[in-house]
């Protein structure tokens, strides 16, 4: 299986974080990263997974969403050793991941979730929903307002929320 064969190339989410040659990218990763309290609820349901979840991300560190999104699964992953993530760079990869296109392009960060035996759970790509439905509407000042509240880590939880509600 060539997914599988993917996630067993890629790295993991602390090499992502210490990307040698993009300093500064990486320390906004990891001061997301820091930063990030999820409530109780949430961390319990973290806490609750109890299989193995495989997840292949797509990211580069220059990405802001992969910025804002990637620490949100990597804090995840620290919560419960169940989740296993594989890093991966798009560029090369696009013939595998047709898949996961939006808008004609496989976009980053896209983050597959496989159960132990590498059977596709489901999917996130780029932004939580709440935030791409905000896009969808003509409102360009509430889309800015909400660019900005996204771009500062203020909807962290909503992807958690979002990765919850695909791997249950």
């Amino acid at each position: 299986m060539e997914l599988k064969k993917l996630f067993d190339n890629g790295i993991t989410f602390k090499e992502f974080l210490y990307t040698d040659g993009d300093k500064e990218n990486s320390e906004k990763a990891r001061k997301v990263y820091d930063s990030i309290e999820f409530d109780e609820d949430i961390v319990n349901s973290i806490k609750n997974i109890d299989r193995r979840i495989n997840i292949i991300v797509l990211a580069e560190i220059w990405c802001p969403d992969c910025i804002i999104n990637v620490p949100v699964l990597g804090k995840m992953a620290d919560i419960n050793s169940n989740l296993h993530i594989s890093i991966i760079k798009r560029e090369g990869n696009e013939e595998v991941l047709q898949k996961y296109k939006e808008e004609g392009k496989v976009k980053i960060p896209t983050f597959i979730f496989f159960d132990e035996n590498f059977n596709e759970i489901g999917y996130f790509i780029e932004r939580p929903s709440i935030v791409k439905d905000v896009y969808k509407t003509s409102n360009q000042v509430e889309i800015i307002l909400t660019t900005k509240k996204y771009r500062n880590g203020e909807y962290v939880t909503e992807t958690a929320k979002d990765i919850l509600s695909i791997i249950g």
